[in-house]
């Protein structure tokens, strides 16, 4: 595919703002453009972690911005492997994936973007969220009791309660924004025969045992309940400056793909730039290269 092609790909996935949005209007198995197959794919796929490595050492170089990427999904949506193959070729000092799990007695303490923000990316470094605030108007939100552990004053659950933590995400992810931190969201959007075949190969191959848990069947008995939840999440929480991709995800090369590009596209947006070197340290580096070349 070439630049153009590429663009176009990720402007069908693109949801910068909620109006109208309707997740059942999203295949999770999209068409690839131009006959596109597995192998071609694969290949493209080495060629941008090969990009986004470049990328991501002229993001440290440049030292002014961050990048942020979100992953949600239904479980084995395939977030770990996408991570895992996006991320292959990028040096791991310049990366943190953090992983968020249920929050214990210090978290539950504190407002429920606390952890969040202590795990944002500093300046010159990517970062991974392997689910995230998202599961508070996720999980919580399908889970009723996950938010009874939160303490929070009565006075403070009353209608509307979901909208407005939805827009205290939205200002949360404006502020990052504005701080250099660019924030991209990627829904791996697959299909409930999708999960049960992912679930079954997990069941079928001993290796893959340890992945399947009880609960898993648990919470797929809650999948209509979920898909409500994302529609409304993504809606409520998708703007300009923090864009969801919906990534169709039944065939794992092609959310792949489509992730690394939208990686890529963000970090060349940045313009990003080695800084100047002072006109003494040019002097300092010349002389450097005179006492080094003399050794020769």
């Amino acid at each position: 595919m070439d630049r153009d092609a590429r663009k176009a790909l990720l402007r069908r996935y693109r949801v910068a703002s909620g109006r109208g949005f309707s997740l059942a209007g999203r295949d999770t198995d999209d068409p690839a453009p131009d006959g596109l197959d597995a192998e071609g794919g694969k290949a493209l796929l080495v060629e941008g972690v090969e990009r986004l490595s470049a990328l991501q050492q002229a993001l440290y170089a440049d030292g002014r911005w961050a990048l942020l990427a979100v992953f949600q999904a239904m479980d084995a949506g395939g977030k770990d492997g996408t991570i895992r193959h996006v991320m292959s070729g990028v040096n791991p000092q310049g990366v943190s994936v953090t992983s968020f799990k249920q929050p214990g007695a210090v978290e539950l303490g504190h407002d429920f973007l606390w952890r969040i923000h202590e795990a944002v990316p500093a300046r010159g470094r990517i970062g991974i969220f392997n689910r995230s605030h998202y599961e508070e108007v996720l999980v919580t939100r399908v889970h009723p009791e996950v938010l009874d552990r939160q303490d929070l004053p009565d006075a403070r659950r009353g209608g509307g309660f979901w909208k407005q933590r939805m827009k205290d995400i939205r200002h949360f992810e404006r502020y990052l924004d504005r701080q250099g931190v660019v924030v991209l969201k990627f829904f791996l959007h697959i299909s409930k025969e999708e999960q049960r075949q992912r679930f079954l190969a997990r069941l079928e191959e001993p290796d893959k045992n340890w992945k399947f848990s009880s609960a898993d069947l648990s919470e797929r008995a809650r999948w209509d309940r979920y898909q409500e939840a994302y529609e409304e999440a993504i809606a409520g929480t998708a703007t300009p400056e923090a864009p969801w991709f919906v990534v169709p995800g039944d065939r794992k090369w092609f959310a792949r793909l489509v992730v690394v590009e939208a990686m890529i596209q963000a970090l060349e947006r940045m313009r990003l730039a080695p800084p100047e070197v002072a006109a003494e340290d040019g002097a300092k580096l010349a002389e450097a290269r005179r006492v080094l070349e003399a050794e020769g």
